[in-house]
């Protein structure tokens, strides 16, 4: 077999219609798209409308509930963790914290606080200071002669600017 003979199947293949070329292509002057109206001009968007009439996700009732006080943790297992102690990434001299993890690149983003998981053996003895730690996770640091220090973490509150009398 030679690359320069190589073809496709005879009608695997179709030329794209090009619209709007004139009356004797077949799609010329309204380029498939009727007369008038919404939908032939460009930039239509009729996704959910119903002709006026109350459309169908308006009608139906909101379900859930969406916390707008919640606290994205970065989750990081003691596995993980004593990989990073082993390639000297992190010093166990000073408090391990998740700034210092961020800058480690341990963790791409800083996100709320960190929550300590026990999944994996951990051998390092390091003092954390973090938002939440597992029941697990924190035996294992005891054991391996560390501690964890649980400062919980609250979501800033913004101040709404006020209005002058």
């Amino acid at each position: 077999m030679k690359l320069n003979v190589i073809k496709d199947n005879p009608g695997s293949s179709k030329k794209r219609m090009r619209v709007g070329r004139g009356i004797g292509s077949g799609k010329g002057k309204t380029a498939g798209r009727g007369v008038k109206g919404q939908k032939a001009r460009s930039g239509v968007a009729i996704k959910g409308f119903e002709g006026g009439q109350m459309p169908l996700h308006r009608r139906l009732p909101k379900r859930g509930f969406v916390n707008v006080f919640r606290i994205e943790l970065n989750e990081l297992n003691l596995d993980r963790l004593q990989s990073a102690i082993d390639a000297k990434k992190i010093d166990i001299k000073n408090e391990i914290t998740n700034e210092g993890l961020v800058e480690a690149g341990v963790l791409s983003k800083k996100r709320g606080g960190l929550k300590l998981l026990g999944k994996g053996k951990f051998t390092a003895k390091a003092n954390f200071v973090v938002a939440a730690a597992s029941k697990s996770a924190i035996e294992a640091v005891e054991k391996a002669g560390g501690s964890v220090k649980v400062v919980p973490v609250k979501k800033p509150v913004e101040e709404k600017p006020k209005k002058k009398a």
